[in-house]
């Protein structure tokens, strides 16, 4: 069960945290992400097996009770999140009310929704509609939220869909010609198969996408001779999209982690002269850490020796005079240039699950003993 929320956190903040953000590795975060995914596929697996007669007539208290809990949940889920909307980074600057609106609207939200959809009609009488197959199915989108990869994939598609469509075009125009050539070489040798372009067109599409299902086939010829080069053209047309897909997939997950770290370490004022390469450099050697909610990571008695960012989560920095909270992008710690210990005095403690990024001496001198212009500019900019 998760614990409470910590004192100063209000509930809506701690619930937040939980069922949103899922920050660092906290056992209870942890347990509510994964209860979720392990219902979802539930979820999908139940619905494919109720679509065996004989499964659903045997089992289908099963399968209603499984729908009962899982729309219970899902409802409950989106309850939360829209509560918690106005804690969300993204709606911080709105009210309560147009927060919740906002989230409630986003492609997210919707598919929550709609997720609840399929029991609640069914009560009122409508379960006979095919409709509500989709609606159960979209269930298995909610995965994305519980996967970066699935996040980056959608942000990669987004960014390439021009791309795209143009490949889409290319297709829809490689086709048609595809099957007028054929519809020209075979509707004397066999009319019935190829009587009409659009006739043709069937053949064109299963041949391009090289499923080839052999029911429809040329036999002269001309009409092989036509075939063999709509083979080809078909490797090409699979082979640009992969291409495209793929290569927008790997900068996407580059860029995400390259821009987040890139400004972190940009706003450090020691390393702000420093140019593109010699960020690179520097980002090359960071260590991630994952701290739990109210875990030590300086004591003001124990000299920092390390330069930390935050990367996700709060952070809790106290000095004598007064403490702060640091959230993501920030840093704190010192990075001695000498061999001479940092300065105590710094208390930092995690106020929630938090994901670091950490710049060790040891890495940062093995680093400026390999550059020397780094360092000598390093040197120059130290205060």
């Amino acid at each position: 069960m998760a614990p409470a929320p910590q004192p100063g956190m209000s509930w809506r903040r701690w619930a937040h945290l939980i069922i949103d953000r899922g920050a660092g590795d906290d056992l209870s975060v942890r347990l509510v992400h994964g209860g979720l995914v392990l219902l979802i596929i539930v979820n999908v697996a139940a619905l494919v097996l109720e679509s065996v007669p004989s499964l659903a007539a045997a089992h289908g208290r099963l399968f209603f009770a499984i729908e009962l809990v899982s729309v219970v949940i899902f409802t409950l889920e989106y309850g939360l999140r829209l509560w918690t909307a106005p804690e969300h980074a993204r709606y911080r600057g709105l009210s309560d009310n147009a927060a919740r609106r906002a989230y409630a609207l986003s492609a997210p939200a919707i598919v929550d929704f709609l997720a609840t959809v399929p029991l609640y009609t069914a009560l009122l009488g409508y379960n006979d509609l095919k409709i509500l197959l989709l609606f159960r199915l979209l269930r298995f989108f909610k995965l994305g939220r519980y996967s970066p990869g699935m996040t980056s994939l959608a942000a990669a598609l987004t960014a390439e869909r021009k791309a795209l469509f143009a490949c889409l075009v290319i297709l829809i125009g490689v086709m048609l010609l595809a099957a007028t050539a054929m519809h020209f070489a075979e509707h004397d040798v066999q009319p019935e198969k190829f009587a009409t372009i659009p006739d043709a067109m069937w053949w064109a599409i299963i041949t391009l996408t090289t499923v080839g299902y052999g029911d429809v086939f040329p036999t002269s010829p001309l009409g092989k001779v036509v075939a063999s080069i709509t083979a080809i053209m078909g490797l090409v047309m699979l082979a640009l999209p992969v291409g495209i897909i793929a290569t927008a997939f790997a900068q996407e997950i580059h860029r995400r982690e390259f821009v987040v770290t890139w400004s972190m370490i940009a706003r450090v004022p020691l390393f702000s002269g420093l140019n593109a390469a010699e960020i690179a450099e520097i980002m090359r050697v960071l260590r991630a850490q994952s701290v739990r909610g109210g875990a030590v990571i300086l004591r003001p008695e124990e000299p920092a020796q390390a330069l930390y960012f935050v990367a996700s989560g709060e952070v809790e920095i106290m000095r004598e005079e007064a403490s702060e909270t640091l959230e993501e992008g920030c840093h704190f710690g010192e990075l001695p240039l000498d061999t001479k210990a940092g300065r105590g005095g710094l208390a930092a403690r995690a106020k929630v699950p938090s994901k670091l990024l950490v710049l060790d001496p040891i890495d940062f001198r093995a680093l400026t003993s390999r550059y020397p212009d780094l360092a000598a500019h390093l040197h120059r900019l130290a205060p």
